[in-house]
């Protein structure tokens, strides 16, 4: 077993449900910075957060995923379109205006956080990174 796991599974039921809820909490916005690198469809982006999240071992549920998709779509953040792919009909989803200037404005967001609080953030990663 790898060591990160084996460092998961030593915390606290608690602990772990912290860790898990801070990887859901950015899965929104990670889906549109998916789908803003390409077009991709529900199993794609599924099987990438699975494999960007170490503390899960399973895939993420459909019922999870399409949810926030319908949202995103809804809200006009990407648009979805069907096609057909071998004899399956399969949903593409591709980045709007909209979404990219939301994924332009995060990252503005995020930078601006990262340049005001700089002394706690840089505290806060030099001591994870020493621990």
């Amino acid at each position: 077993m790898e060591e990160h796991m084996q460092i998961f599974k030593s915390l606290s039921k608690y602990e772990r449900k912290l860790i898990k809820g801070l990887m859901r909490s950015f899965s929104n916005i990670m889906i549109l910075w998916l789908i803003n690198k390409k077009r991709m469809h529900g199993y794609e982006i599924m099987t990438a957060l699975s494999n960007s999240n170490p503390y899960e071992n399973k895939m993420p549920s459909s019922s999870k995923i399409y949810p926030v998709l319908h949202d995103l779509e809804s809200n006009g953040l990407i648009k979805g379109s069907w096609e057909h792919q071998g004899k399956r009909k399969v949903k593409y989803y591709v980045m709007t205006d909209e979404g990219r200037n939301f994924i332009l404005s995060f990252k503005k967001l995020s930078e601006h956080v990262k340049k005001d609080h700089a002394n706690i953030w840089t505290e806060f990663q030099e001591y994870m990174g020493s621990v």
